[in-house]
């Protein structure tokens, strides 16, 4: 005799109050409590902060993608399994007793009115770098008057992507009055790390190698020269008004276009052709862009 299946309990949305993105929230916080409800899904049910947070970076990064490829569609979706996730790791953290949406909506409301005084208070701010400069002094008499880490520098997560976090610690450096005159001192930095670079690689005797293969002392030699150069170039990107992580995603995005052209124009393996042949090929490509 088979095991009959219990019913299938249909979904309790909230009524609707007529406003269209409160109506929508409000679903969306029923469905996830569905899910993480004893009957709920067995996968959701499982998570926990730990096992969800590494999704929120995969979903922030495929809803970055869809708004640089002015994608409307997918940006939607992504976005809204970004916001899911956010809501999912609420009601973990609530289930556990930990804390829950409301706080986290509190919280971010409270600190989004503390620091637009220009806004909510009698701050002036005329243009958007004034506004940015009143929000970095916010944030450093916040930082202060707690304990830990003071520092101008303080509150760059360790995790971002390198390029990201460089530029983002550039910025608050420059905020902080660490900062070049003009943006030709900042172009001069990353041609002096240039050349530093360079002249670490000809002292390993390398600038003829075709695979090089520096030793362990010259290897941690050429990483700190060009770890420099690479964080001077994201650092011109702060005068220059460029985020580095995106110019790098869309030069990459260049090559990924150009060397497939050229694949597709050779029509045959690359080692059996010329460097002569693939960078004419290279070139009709990027003309044809």
């Amino acid at each position: 005799m088979s095991e009959s299946k219990a019913a299938p309990r249909p979904l309790e949305v909230p009524a609707p109050i007529g406003e269209p993105r409160t109506d929508a929230l409000r679903k969306l916080i029923a469905i996830v409590d569905r899910l993480r409800a004893p009957d709920g899904c067995p996968w959701d049910r499982e998570q926990t902060l730990a096992s969800t947070a590494p999704h929120l970076v995969e979903e922030a990064h495929e809803l970055l993608e869809a708004i640089e490829n002015g994608d409307d569609a997918h940006t939607v979706e992504e976005a809204g399994d970004l916001l899911m996730g956010v809501v999912l790791i609420a009601r973990i953290a609530e289930q556990a007793g930990r804390f829950d949406l409301a706080r986290i909506g509190e919280a971010v409301c409270e600190k989004l009115v503390r620091r637009h005084p220009h806004v909510f208070g009698d701050v002036v701010a005329n243009s958007g770098a004034e506004a940015l400069a009143n929000w970095e002094a916010i944030k450093r008499a916040e930082r202060a008057s707690k304990p830990g880490d003071a520092s101008a520098l303080a509150g760059v997560p360790v995790a971002m992507p390198a390029l990201q976090r460089a530029q983002r610690m550039g910025s608050k450096a420059i905020h902080a009055g660490f900062r070049w005159d003009d943006v030709r001192g900042a172009l001069v930095k990353v041609r002096e790390e240039v050349g530093e670079l360079a002249e670490e690689i000809e002292a390993a005797g390398l600038l003829e190698a075709r695979d090089a293969k520096p030793t362990p002392e010259q290897r941690e030699r050429l990483e700190h020269e060009l770890g420099d150069v690479l964080i001077a170039a994201a650092f011109l990107g702060n005068y220059l008004g460029i985020d580095p992580e995106r110019a790098t995603r869309s030069a990459l995005r260049r090559f990924d276009s150009r060397f497939r052209a050229m694949e597709s124009e050779l029509a045959r393996p690359l080692n059996s052709c010329s460097l002569d042949e693939m960078m004419a090929a290279w070139r009709r490509a990027k003309a044809a862009e």
